[in-house]
């Protein structure tokens, strides 16, 4: 079955909501199923390592995971929108965090 990107979005952050960028990545199959995804905080600044990825979430190399500042974890997969949300509200504490 053949994949199209449907999500290609690169938001550049003011230094006022947390500097770097959000980075969003999603492709699905014919039938509409999310079937690759790539959630990302990117700031080289906070995290070199890990092409700069602070935060992010992915399904890369067969398996769901989590990034944080170069630790890798296999993450519990409910849904795509679940996962989202998911890195939308940590994305939240970690700005907030360092504000």
């Amino acid at each position: 079955m053949a994949e199209k990107k449907i999500r290609d979005e690169r938001t550049k952050l003011s230094n006022k909501t947390g500097n770097g960028q959000l980075r969003r990545e999603v492709w699905e199959d014919e039938s509409g199923k999310i079937t690759r995804y790539n959630l990302a905080y990117i700031n080289y600044k906070i995290y070199p390592g890990d092409n700069g990825r602070v935060l992010g979430f992915d399904n890369q190399h067969g398996s769901h995971h989590r990034h944080f500042m170069g630790t890798v974890e296999t993450i519990e997969f409910l849904s795509f929108e679940a996962l989202e949300d998911r890195f939308d509200a940590e994305w939240q504490l970690f700005k907030k965090g360092r504000g």
